[in-house]
């Protein structure tokens, strides 16, 4: 009798460790097998470089042979001494100022407006998101000669008699950097609003309702429920836009190359320039650490701000 006692006690000891071992496989090991591969995947194409650009940050490479290590020398001269960078880093703050501004007040008084829209709401959003898909080659050709002070706008007009109207914008060492942000705006505003409209939808009838039985005009409506209703979306493009604004390259690139005389120069053809141009691979690298420097920043700003409550 004590004997068959042991033995159901060890089979049932042997069921419990069987499921056991079949739950732990199917919550552990399973999630991982399907993560592993984007997970390699990561380590090959975001971890393998990023851990090589840091240490190529720290030597002087050519991009070709050996990289001779040199410690933080390319970081001092950074900081110290090259006004080439200090110059692309306020050239960056300006576009940063630019775009966390202008496009999101375009974006939402448009999307505002068109929350309003039943007929042909879908026409208007499909015209103004068009831009955003258009290549950037296209779109910076067109602006181009849009802007040329001989056969754009300015120089047709100037040809009909207006004068002072054939100014070369992207020739122009106070104009160039506002006026490729023009263009960058141009083919990306729509695409906020096409984001706004969408989270603005979303809202609740029942609050605007509530709102008009309270009293509030159009623009009460607007800043006591459509704004906290789109937050999270609203904080969430705000992040992204800061970042990519450290990364901002195409645009600028295609019209000006950061001329003239470095007037729209900005990290991202800074380091172009440095590593493919001067074959200071090494240096860009540094220059690139300091962008993803102020992108950590910023995100971390806004996961502190989350972390202290506020809704974003």
């Amino acid at each position: 009798m004590a004997h068959a006692q042991e033995v159901s006690a060890v089979g049932q000891k042997t069921t419990l460790r069987s499921k056991a071992g079949r739950r732990f496989f199917r919550k552990i090991v399973v999630p991982w097998l399907f993560i592993m591969p984007i997970f390699i995947i990561h380590l090959i194409v975001v971890a393998g470089p990023s851990l090589s650009a840091f240490y190529y940050s720290l030597t002087e490479w050519s991009g070709l042979g050996e990289a001779e290590f040199i410690g933080l020398e390319n970081f001092r001269e950074l900081i110290f001494e090259d006004m080439t960078y200090r110059r692309a880093l306020r050239n960056n703050l300006v576009w940063l100022s630019f775009f966390i501004t202008v496009p999101f007040i375009l974006a939402l008084v448009t999307a505002g407006f068109l929350a309003q829209v039943r007929r042909g709401s879908m026409f208007f959003r499909t015209a103004l998101f068009i831009p955003y898909i258009l290549p950037s080659v296209i779109v910076a050709s067109i602006w181009r000669n849009l802007l040329s002070p001989s056969v754009g706008i300015g120089g047709q007009l100037a040809k009909a008699g207006v004068e002072g109207a054939d100014i070369a914008f992207l020739g122009n060492t106070k104009l160039a950097l506002l006026a490729i942000a023009f263009v960058d705006n141009w083919h990306f505003w729509g695409f906020l609003m096409v984001l706004f409209l969408a989270a603005m939808q979303s809202i609740p009838v029942d609050l605007y309702d509530a709102a008009k039985i309270d009293g509030a005009n159009r623009w009460q409506e607007f800043w006591n429920v459509t704004i906290p209703g789109i937050r999270p979306t609203l904080a969430f493009m705000l992040m992204m836009v800061a970042v990519w604004s450290f990364l901002v390259f195409e645009y600028v690139w295609l019209l000006t190359q950061g001329g003239p005389a470095g007037a729209s120069e900005v990290l991202g053809t800074m380091i172009f320039k440095q590593a493919f141009n001067r074959f200071e691979a090494g240096y860009a690298a540094a220059i690139g650490l300091t962008m993803s420097l102020f992108a950590v920043m910023i995100i971390g700003l806004f996961t502190f701000l989350r972390r202290r409550g506020w809704e974003i």
